[in-house]
């Protein structure tokens, strides 16, 4: 690795420590509003179980989820946008059968 490579990812890492630390504001953000899971799964016609299956989370997360008990996260949340805006590219992109 050439050096001003190597000084360029070690000034990021320094700056994502401060970002995490809160000692500077981050340059840019991305919020995801809140899904509702709930409706989503409703919309789809799927049991709370096959849905928790079609998307890789236990049955009990779902139903904190849809609860407000707690909240999804992360690659949930874009998992969960996905299947609400085009379930059917979800279920043909995982090979799963829409019954």
């Amino acid at each position: 690795m050439k050096d001003e490579h190597f000084n360029e990812l070690l000034a990021s890492i320094e700056e994502a420590g401060k970002i995490h630390r809160g000692e500077k504001s981050a340059s840019r953000s991305f919020e995801l509003p809140e899904p509702n899971v709930k409706a989503i799964r409703e919309d789809i016609g799927f049991s709370q179980s096959k849905f928790a299956s079609l998307i890789g989370v236990n049955v009990r997360t779902l139903q904190n989820w849809e609860q407000g008990h707690r909240h999804p996260t992360g690659p949930a949340k874009v998992l969960l946008r996905l299947v609400h805006s085009d379930p059917a590219s979800v279920f043909k992109n995982l090979h799963i059968r829409h019954t």
